[in-house]
């Protein structure tokens, strides 16, 4: 019995361990290839209502996400959608840093480095969860 609890522990930390892992590549892959591309200031026009999943089973909570327009430097206007949840509104009026794709304007995306902390905090409880399960595994008592 303990052997089954040994191998879904094994499961658990391999699949975690494959997700983040690709979670990090694919941010990865953004950032090169948004590193290139212009920056500008885009200007907050209004918030679109989401909600967070509630990973884990936890409470789901309300987020919003920014729509902004900035001016291309041959003065045309372009809009876009943050991508990069907020637990405010932002006001209407302030400012978003902004990378846009020089090929095709309309697609752009807000600078942030919010995801990386977010992966930072996630790592070390992850191992101190998955330390704990181990040990659950061989202490869970069997009779």
């Amino acid at each position: 019995m303990r052997i089954v609890l040994y191998i879904i522990w094994a499961l658990f930390v391999a699949t975690a361990t494959y997700l983040l892992v690709k979670h990090l590549r694919q941010t990865k892959r953004h950032e090169q290839q948004i590193a290139s591309w212009p920056k500008v200031q885009a200007t907050v026009t209004g918030n679109v209502g989401g909600w967070t999943n509630g990973g884990g089973g936890g409470t789901r909570s309300r987020v919003f996400y920014p729509t902004y327009q900035f001016v291309h430097p041959n003065g045309a206007l372009h809009a876009g959608e943050s991508e990069v949840s907020y637990r405010n509104q932002q006001e209407p009026g302030s400012l978003l840093n902004v990378a846009y794709n020089p090929a095709n304007p309309n697609q752009s995306f807000e600078v942030s480095s919010e995801s990386k902390a977010v992966v930072g905090c996630l790592i070390p409880v992850f191992a101190l969860f998955a330390l704990l399960l181990f040990w659950f595994a061989g202490a869970f008592p069997l009779g």
